[in-house]
């Protein structure tokens, strides 16, 4: 056994070397991290000050480095008298460059001295002498160098400096005794272990320093209960609170003494799997449990809770300790995420069959459009085709309908006013309204900026919301539109957790209807689902709303309650873009003689191209092979004044086509037409237009004529 000195030194110096490693980390990264406060507080000295910082952090982490050379009581006090003067000299050179004797940089020798004395382990003649040099570092500079002329201040300085330095010396010596009390009890239980035998006759000391360790693990026991991060609550078997910590109440809202004594399931919303307390006798049977439950919060609120339980015994009874989580902000974020892999699965869907399907409806519409020219036709016939044709064009509103919440959707972002879009959506409304008996109320304000948005997009989701607030009130009812502006500076989990800061607008649509129950408002955004009867709906409407507002990079947040109506929140991105106009000066071309080159893989469609453009007085070159089209091309270049092109054929890429056509002949003209909606992520400087499948003839037209300058052009640029 060793000498018990050389044990307690050994075991201070290991204490020692541990610490003075933890304060110099901390050091560093307070140093650091605390240049931040230079820039805010006075930008003038900020690239001064991050020298002296760095220059502090590189001495600190030299002096890490050695302290984990050596392990001697001398050498490591010198390496924390090093520390002490350089870091007091550091702050002293900020606080002089800073305001001097009123600095508020006086806090950073409060920090050092709570750091050095109150963390690292030494003597008490150490603590004293280095609490000296500090001061002494504080106060001189400051007594030479500075013209004090807010003696209250630097009185106040001081006394606090000189508290925290009592407070940390007493502490020092304090905690010195401490360890050194305990360290020697470590000694001599190790000592007694081995002469048990012969020191019977001191088992009763034994005996109270074990109780003396008791009594500081139940002190310990307190501490961890009672500061725990999770609510802490232990039960008895018969479901009464017998204990719960500090972070139980707050969840709950409720004081301790409030909850000791009470059932536990007075607090339970909704129980594990419907059956309240039944969790509770499958733990009490050694079952550990861990499980997600809605409680009751004094305010009448829920909220959602992930709870760990297991059975305890306690001196010979069974008991219940449960651990409570807060998982509702992370619900909503699964929510959130789960959601947008909804719109994204559908959205591929969509995407996967637009081409096609847009493909069929062209050749479908186009030859209805060729048939309705027919002469011959009866109007039992007329009658059939027109119902062909607006069956057609309700498949090809369906397939929109689908991108317009998926994120293949083609947008038209511009600066517009949220109030604008309400007008127009409600005036639309407003024979509707009358009919249902509806009132609808505005109450905008009329000093919001602008936002970035596709106008006829947010029309949609104006649309959507009023048809379904008028569907929830069958007898009548009101219906109230509001905006706002929302300057949010820190993150509103409270509003919604991916909610950023940020300026917003808010719009809201209030309704007086029946509300949603709670059951399937998790469901409203869902493609597909619905409550309204067979024929009645498609489904789509909130989905869209829902895909809309998320390709704006805006929130949407819905509240209600039954019997009371439903509220939907719309938190959009505020602008302050300035619109300005410009004009195209008109271009007037004559077209004599103009040759097409046609080029699509589906022959339907070709046939339908070459019919609509032979109609309008044009010549056309078709194939429904790219390659035979570019052999074509090379050929008879100098004669090909416009290409039509689809952009997704099997065998080559329509953009790859249009890049070869454009080689060849730089000035050609080029439109470019798919099934899918692609436009908005096609940026190509070799495609003039674009037409998204079903085409219709006179957009065609329209759009050959405004390519080759045959008409006057107007364009509304937004900056």
């Amino acid at each position: 056994m060793i000498d018990r000195a050389l044990y307690l030194e050994e075991q201070i110096s290991k204490q020692r070397q541990f610490w003075i490693t933890r304060v110099l980390m901390l050091g560093i990264i307070l140093f650091l991290s605390l240049g931040i406060m230079d820039y805010y507080a006075t930008p003038e000295n900020f690239r001064q000050f991050l020298i002296y910082r760095l220059v502090i952090s590189l001495i600190l982490a030299f002096l890490c480095y050695l302290n984990t050379l050596k392990r001697n009581k001398y050498y490591q006090h010198a390496i924390i008298t090093i520390v002490v003067i350089s870091s007091a000299v550091t702050i002293e050179l900020m606080i002089l460059s800073f305001g001097g004797h009123v600095s508020s940089y006086y806090v950073g020798m409060n920090l050092l001295i709570i750091a050095v004395l109150g963390l690292i382990p030494f003597d008490q003649s150490l603590a004293i002498s280095l609490a000296v040099i500090i001061y002494a570092v504080y106060i001189i500079p400051i007594l030479f160098l500075d013209k004090i002329f807010n003696p209250s201040y630097f009185i106040t300085s001081n006394f606090f400096i000189l508290s925290t330095f009592s407070i940390a010396l007493t502490w020092r010596i304090l905690s010195h005794r401490s360890i050194l009390n305990e360290l020697m009890l470590q000694y001599d239980l190790e000592e007694e272990r081995n002469k048990l035998v012969n020191y019977s006759g001191q088992l009763e000391g034994l005996v109270a320093e074990r109780t003396k360790e008791l009594s500081l693990s139940e002190k310990r026991y307190r501490e961890l209960f009672d500061n725990a991060n999770d609510g802490i609550a232990v039960i008895d078997k018969d479901g009464i609170i017998i204990n719960v910590n500090q972070k139980f109440c707050e969840l709950h809202g409720f004081e301790r003494s409030s909850l000791i004594g009470l059932h536990f399931g007075l607090l339970e919303a909704k129980s594990l799997e419907g059956e309240k307390g039944e969790w509770l006798k499958r733990i009490l049977n050694g079952e550990a449990l861990v499980y997600e439950i809605k409680h009751y919060r004094k305010d009448g609120s829920t909220i959602l809770l992930e709870v760990s339980s297991r059975g305890i015994d306690i001196g010979g009874e069974l008991y219940v300790q449960s651990f409570h989580r807060n998982i509702t902000e992370k619900k909503q974020l699964q929510e959130q995420l789960l959601q947008s892999q909804k719109m994204e699965s559908v959205g591929l869907l969509a995407g996967g069959i637009a081409h096609d399907f847009n493909n069929i409806l062209t050749a479908i519409l186009g030859h209805t459009d060729l048939l309705h020219e027919c002469t011959g036709l009866d109007d039992k016939a007329r009658s059939s085709l027109r119902i062909v044709e607006n069956s057609a064009r309700k498949a090809g509103q369906i397939v929109s309908k689908l991108l317009s919440f998926s994120r293949t959707a083609n947008y038209e972002i511009r600066p517009v006013n949220v109030n604008d879009i309400i007008k127009d959506a409600v005036e639309l409304c407003n024979t509707m309204s009358r009919n249902r008996k509806v009132q609808i109320t505005l109450n905008i304000n009329k000093n919001i900026p602008f936002i970035h948005a596709d106008s006829n997009q947010m029309e949609q989701v104006l649309m959507n919301l009023l048809v379904n607030a008028m569907d929830a009130m069958p007898d009548g009812g009101r219906i109230t539109i509001s905006t706002e502006f929302i300057n949010l500076e820190k993150k509103g989990s409270h509003i919604h957790p991916v909610l950023n800061p940020g300026k917003y607008i808010l719009m809201k649509v209030s309704d007086t209807g029946a509300g949603i129950p709670e059951e399937i408002k998790d469901k409203i955004f869902n493609p597909f689902f619905t409550t309204k009867g067979q024929g009645k709906g498609t489904g789509l409407g909130l989905a869209m709303v829902y895909g809309i507002i998320k390709e704006h990079r805006g929130i949407v947040n819905v509240k209600t309650k039954l019997g009371e109506g439903t509220t939907f929140e719309i938190y959009l991105p505020a602008s302050y873009t300035i619109v300005h106009e410009a004009i195209r000066t008109p271009v007037y071309l004559t077209a004599k003689n103009v040759n097409i080159l046609v080029v699509d893989d589906e022959e339907e469609v070709l046939h339908y191209i070459k019919k609509v453009i032979e109609k309008g007085g044009y010549k056309s070159i078709v194939t429904d092979n790219p390659y035979y089209a570019l052999e074509i091309f090379e050929d008879i270049a100098g004669n090909i004044d416009l290409v039509i092109t689809d952009i997704v054929m099997p065998l080559l890429n329509g953009r790859k086509l249009l890049k070869h056509f454009r080689e060849i002949k730089p000035t050609v003209k080029t439109i470019a037409i798919s099934g899918y909606d692609v436009h908005h992520k096609i940026k190509d400087k070799n495609i003039d237009a674009f037409i998204n499948k079903p085409l219709e003839g006179s957009e065609l037209l329209s759009t050959i004529k405004r390519i080759l300058g045959l008409e006057k052009s107007h364009i509304s640029k937004f900056n």
